[in-house]
C-alpha cells in the first residue's frame, strides 16, 4: 500500500466519523423506555408528566416504565391510567432481562436524573443500546443537556423531524483468570504467547462500561503492582494505588479527580490515569482506541488487586490474573441538543467551572512627560 492510498483510507474513515456524529436520524418511535431515579420526588413527577404527554401525543406510542413506579407515590400510576382508560394497555413494565436479551424492543430511552441515570442505562444494555434522551434532574448533569421544562418541544421534534446522536465510546472489559497460579510463572511471557497451544488463562466475566474501569489495591494496606500491556507487548509496571482506564466520556469523572486529561467525547482514545503512583514521572496517557490494553497482577506481586466497572461489580484479581480492555462494538448513542454546537465546552464551564478566573485589568500606558 502506498502513502497516497493510506492517506485516502484514513481520510475516508474520518469522513465516516464526522457523518455519524452529524447525520439526522429519522426513525419511527413507538416503544419508549422511561428510566428515572425511583426514590426522588422531582424526577418521578416529571416522568409522570412526560409519560402523559407521550401517551396523548400519539395513540401508537407505548411506554415502558420501571416496575417500582406502579406503587410509587410520586409517579401515581393509578391516577395516570384513570385519566384515560386506554393508557393501561399502552403502559408496560420493563425488566433487566428484557434490556439484556431484547434491546431491539425499545426505540428510545428517556432518562430523568443526572449522569448516574445515564450510566445505569448503559449498564442495563450491555450490547446494543437504543438512543438516549437525557433530561437534567440530577446534581451535576454533565451528560444531561436537555431541560425537562422543554420536554414537549424536544420530544415532538424528535418524533416528527428526527434527531442527531453523539456516538459515545464504551469499553468491553474481560477478566481473565490464571489456570495455574504459580510464583515461578511469568505473566509477560504468558500474555506474549496468548492463543498458543498451551492455555494459561480462562474467561471469567465480561462487562461493557461507559465511564471507566478501575484497577486498584482494594482493602490491601500496601500499594499494588500492575503490569500494563499494549497488544501483548509489555508497556510498563505501575507501582501505585491503582490505574483508571477511562473513555473520553469518562474523562470528566474519576479520571479527572486523579489528574487525567479532559478529552472531547468525539475523540477516539483510551485514557490511562495512575492513582497515587510512587514515582514523579508517571503522567496520564491517551492511547489509540485500536490498542488492546491488558492490565495484570504479576505472579510475584506482594498483594492482589481489585477491579470495578463503572463503580459496580467489584472483582478481585489474584496473582496471574489480568483484565483486557478494548473499544466495544456497541457504543452509546446519546441524542445531541442541536441548539448548542459547543455544548461540551459550555457544560465544562457550567458544571466544572473550567478555567474560570477574574479577568486581568487592561494595562494603561501613561503619557511620556514633555521635557521640551
Amino acid at each position: 500500500m502506498t502513502k497516497r492510498q493510506l492517506g485516502k483510507i484514513v481520510g475516508g474513515i474520518r469522513d465516516i466519523e464526522r457523518t455519524l456524529n452529524h447525520v439526522n436520524i429519522r426513525a419511527k418511535i413507538v416503544n419508549i423506555m422511561i428510566l428515572t431515579k425511583i426514590y426522588d420526588e422531582e424526577p418521578n413527577e416529571w416522568a409522570k408528566t412526560v409519560s402523559k404527554f407521550l401517551l396523548d401525543y400519539n395513540t401508537e406510542i407505548n411506554i415502558y416504565i420501571q416496575e417500582e413506579l406502579k406503587t410509587n407515590e410520586y409517579y401515581q400510576y393509578q391516577e395516570l391510567i384513570k385519566s384515560d382508560p386506554t393508557f393501561e394497555d399502552r403502559i408496560h413494565f420493563w425488566y433487566g432481562d428484557k434490556c439484556a436479551y431484547r434491546p431491539e424492543v425499545f426505540d428510545l430511552i428517556v432518562t430523568f436524573g443526572g449522569d448516574g441515570t445515564v450510566l445505569y442505562a448503559s449498564w442495563l444494555f450491555q450490547t446494543i443500546i437504543p438512543p438516549i434522551l437525557p433530561f437534567c434532574l440530577g446534581s451535576l448533569g454533565f451528560l444531561t443537556e436537555f431541560k425537562v421544562e422543554d420536554h414537549a418541544k424536544i420530544l415532538s421534534g424528535i418524533i416528527e423531524d428526527g434527531y442527531q446522536c453523539s456516538i459515545r465510546m464504551r469499553f468491553e472489559c474481560t477478566i481473565m483468570k490464571s489456570i495455574n497460579p504459580d510464583e515461578s510463572n511469568d505473566l509477560k511471557q504468558e500474555i506474549r504467547t496468548l492463543n498458543s497451544i498451551k492455555k494459561t488463562h480462562e474467561i471469567s466475566e465480561t462487562y461493557c462500561v461507559f465511564n471507566e474501569v478501575v484497577v486498584d489495591r482494594g482493602p490491601n494496606a500496601i500499594m499494588t503492582s500492575l503490569e500494563v500491556f499494549g497488544d501483548r507487548e509489555a508497556v510498563t509496571t505501575a507501582e501505585a494505588d491503582g490505574l483508571i482506564i477511562s473513555t473520553p466520556s469518562g474523562s470528566t469523572a474519576y479520571s479527572l479527580s486523579a489528574g487525567g486529561s479532559l478529552v472531547h467525547p468525539e475523540i477516539p482514545g483510551i485514557l490511562i490515569s495512575p492513582i497515587c503512583p510512587h514515582t514523579l514521572s508517571f503522567r496520564p496517557l491517551i492511547i489509540p482506541e485500536s490498542i488492546i490494553l491488558r492490565i495484570g497482577v504479576p505472579y510475584d506481586a506482594r498483594s492482589t488487586a481489585w477491579c470495578s466497572f463503572d463503580g459496580k461489580n467489584r472483582v478481585e484479581l489474584n496473582k496471574g490474573d489480568f483484565i483486557t480492555v478494548t473499544a466495544s462494538r456497541f457504543p452509546l448513542p446519546c441524542i445531541k441538543n442541536s441548539a448548542t454546537k459547543n455544548g461540551w465546552f459550555e457544560r465544562l464551564s457550567e458544571t466544572l467551572h473550567w478555567n474560570e478566573r477574574k479577568r486581568q485589568k487592561p494595562l494603561k500606558m501613561r503619557e511620556a512627560p514633555d521635557f521640551v
